[in-house]
């Protein structure tokens, strides 16, 4: 264990972003094994991602839940997700990161990037957009490599960026459908996707139902059953979820104690966190920790 960090850590845009291009808000770029930052261990981004694989092999984990790479195909990311991606030496293809104030500067819908059907989630799982239809690879991939022509260039315009962006990211909504992705559409869509945003933002503030439906200006019973309709599962459920899934990347992937993580989550001690854990999943934490690292 003594190559794990000590927390999960989030990355910013800069991280990722070439030193001598690009900006602080967006970036694209090839992906390949000889790429300039990479990183092997569970990690978070505090920017939206978009990653198109056109060659090579390996799995990618988001949220715990592990794809197969299957060329050609685009994997979509969140803020504040925790994913791993394992590939092969051939692995090819392109990257777009971007923050959300770089995408809606000029939008007047500001809901417009939880409305895509891969970002926020409300199916609680991340699978990639496998692309079946040649004339679609070649157009996405044109845009791609049109980003990054001009994003090389000195005086490079970042309203063209910006319109190339959200003309992949417009398609491949278009193509979620297309290619037998089951869509959740309906009234309250958008809610739930907003509680999904706001619960990864604060499932560390351990917030209440009724404090969530507070910010989101709806009552409790109205965010539950909008919910349960979307999701078969209470808001209480999801909260609990979100909550149980950090505490087992933090078991899993840290060298942090039980103390630690007990503290880190802002439960009042390790005895209601122990008792917490193994109410939720039947297993006490550092029984987990150990059945998962054998």
């Amino acid at each position: 264990m003594n190559n794990k960090p000590e927390n999960i850590p989030t990355y910013s845009l800069q991280n990722f972003s070439s030193p001598e291009r690009g900006g602080q808000q967006f970036q694209v770029e090839v992906f390949d094994a000889n790429r300039h930052f990479s990183v092997k261990y569970p990690h978070r981004h505090d920017f939206f991602e978009v990653l198109y694989l056109s060659n090579g092999s390996g799995f990618h984990v988001i949220d715990g839940n592990k794809y197969e790479i299957e060329p050609p195909c685009i994997f979509f990311m969140s803020p504040g997700q925790a994913h791993k991606i394992e590939f092969s030496t051939d692995i090819e293809g392109f990257i777009f990161i971007f923050t959300s104030d770089f995408y809606l500067i000029n939008q007047n819908n500001r809901n417009r990037l939880i409305e895509f059907p891969f970002f926020f989630s409300v199916r609680q799982d991340n699978p990639p957009l496998v692309l079946k239809n040649s004339e679609n690879v070649r157009f996405l991939e044109s845009l791609f490599e049109r980003g990054i022509s001009e994003i090389e260039k000195k005086g490079y315009s970042t309203e063209l960026l910006r319109s190339i962006l959200d003309l992949i990211l417009t398609t491949c909504a278009s193509l979620y459908q297309n290619e037998g992705i089951k869509l959740n559409k309906g009234k309250g869509h958008i809610l739930v996707k907003k509680f999904f945003q706001l619960i990864e933002e604060n499932y560390h503030r351990k917030l209440s139902v009724n404090e969530y439906a507070d910010i989101l200006s709806v009552t409790p019973n109205h965010l539950t059953q909008t919910v349960i309709s979307l999701t078969g599962k209470t808001s209480s459920q999801l909260i609990r979820e979100k909550l149980i899934l950090e505490i087992k990347r933090l078991l899993v992937h840290t060298n942090m104690s039980v103390t630690e993580i007990a503290y880190n989550l802002n439960f009042p001690d390790q005895s209601y966190f122990t008792k917490f854990f193994k109410r939720e999943t039947n297993i006490a934490p550092l029984q987990f920790r150990t059945d998962a690292l054998n």
